[in-house]
């Protein structure tokens, strides 16, 4: 299976990537992932990568295709893969349709904005020791105060309410555009989000279940 996973920020895409991973034996990849290994091992995409690291760059969209395109058509990837992260706009999907690389379904994890703001902005962190907490769903003992070591918690700038609906509407402007885009190639499986990570799970993989050999 060959899956790019997509949806808000806060959906769970990182956890059902996981466990989609674990049921069909695929790598779950971000963009992140395989720019620091073609940058580690040196191939000519990651050297023209790290030259625009060095420099304090972006790296450019063709680049990050290119080294997607190697890392794709590599053997840790001839079982198939599942994307997250890329691509974020219509124009990367488009250079990934024109550099070759097909793809079987694009799984979007639908969840309203409030629940996003809500979930995110609930999140706490302990400054000590980095356990995590939510004050809706894993409220620590004593408010504010971790568990575990007794240390302060503090809210992460991307959790903030604020910094949460700026990402929103990044979203919503400029990646959200993919569902119109890869449902008209009938790719795209639409999966609405659930209170507990089990329910979500269980609908992706009925969802799935029709691309499975």
């Amino acid at each position: 299976m060959r899956l790019i996973i997509m949806g808000a920020p806060g959906a769970g895409k990182g956890t059902q990537s996981e466990k989609i991973s674990a049921k069909w034996n695929i790598p779950a990849v971000s963009t992140g992932d395989m720019l620091r290994a073609a940058v580690k091992e040196g191939t000519p995409m990651g050297l023209t990568a790290k030259s625009y690291m060095d420099g304090g760059q972006l790296v450019p969209d063709e680049v990050v295709i290119g080294i997607i395109k190697d890392y794709l058509s590599s053997d840790k990837c001839s079982d198939g893969f599942i994307l997250d992260g890329f691509p974020r706009s219509i124009p990367q999907a488009e250079a990934l349709d024109a550099m070759g690389v097909k793809i079987d379904a694009v799984l979007s994890i639908e969840v309203a904005d409030e629940k996003i703001v809500e979930r995110m902005s609930g999140r706490r962190i302990c400054s000590s020791c980095g356990a995590s907490y939510h004050v809706a769903y894993k409220a620590p003992k004593t408010e504010g105060i971790c568990d575990h070591c007794g240390s302060a918690l503090y809210i992460r700038d991307d959790d903030a309410a604020e910094t949460v609906l700026k990402r929103l509407t990044t979203y919503h402007n400029t990646t959200e555009p993919l569902k119109e885009y890869y449902a008209a190639k009938g790719l795209l499986v639409c999966v609405e989000g659930q209170e507990e990570v089990a329910d979500t799970t269980a609908e992706v993989m009925k969802a799935l279940s029709k691309f499975e050999a």
